[in-house]
């Protein structure tokens, strides 16, 4: 962890022009909700967010890419979703308990700003469009985590997995080819099954036509099957 300005933190301004939730304010919005406001560099394998600690700040990712989990029972994890930059978080223990929920790891260099929860809660109370933004913005988050809930609790292990590679194509990588940047033990946490489990159906749909995989590198070449193996489940 390193407590230093990276190249994507120039200024506040700049930052918030690249946030949507921000354009919302004023310039003395602005300075309210930038006060005291910092930014920290973490490693690969760092603890942006550590579930059950105190909670006082919203969190943006910058650059780089970080994992968002639930630690379960046993040592098992929930990978919840991947946070890719200008992605709010803090959950909504920032609103009741100040606890963290779940826990944030980086998985390459990532930089992180730290905004301070009872400055956005001062700008809130001026601010009711901003107000409204964040209100859309952590109930969407929630929608998605039902829609998840589905998948992982109603869809056989074909169509967990298959929903996998189509978040990681449409929400993250933006391509229907990428590199990896997770492990086979992290797509298992996010289908809800073992590595050895997702390492062989990741093999099935090779076999099948349905990817191709070397190493890291996927390529999804029969997007279509893909989606009707999720849609069935």
């Amino acid at each position: 962890m390193i407590k230093r300005r990276s190249d994507t933190c120039i200024n506040c301004q700049t930052c918030n022009a690249r946030s949507p939730l921000f354009n919302l304010l004023s310039q003395e919005e602005l300075k309210i909700a930038n006060a005291n406001r910092f930014e920290v560099v973490f490693n690969a394998g760092e603890n942006i967010v550590k579930q059950g600690t105190s909670a006082s700040h919203m969190i943006i990712i910058t650059s780089g890419m970080a994992k968002m989990y639930l630690e379960g029972y046993d040592r098992k994890n929930l990978l919840l979703e991947l946070i890719i930059p200008w992605k709010l978080f803090g959950g909504p223990g920032l609103f009741t308990d100040y606890r963290y929920h779940y826990s944030v790891t980086a998985l390459t260099e990532t930089s992180a700003c730290f905004i301070s929860i009872e400055n956005l809660r001062k700008v809130m109370r001026t601010n009711p469009d901003f107000a409204e933004s964040l209100l859309k913005h952590c109930s969407m988050n929630s929608v998605l985590n039902f829609q998840r809930l589905i998948s992982l609790t109603q869809k056989q292990m074909h169509g967990r997995l298959a929903d996998v590679l189509i978040y990681l194509s449409e929400k993250i990588y933006n391509s229907r080819i990428f590199d990896l940047t997770i492990t086979r033990q992290e797509i298992g946490e996010m289908s809800n099954m073992t590595k050895e489990s997702a390492t062989r159906i990741l093999k099935e749909f090779e076999q099948a036509g349905i990817i191709k995989l070397e190493t890291k590198h996927i390529e999804l070449t029969d997007y279509e099957k893909l989606q009707q193996l999720s849609l069935r489940g």
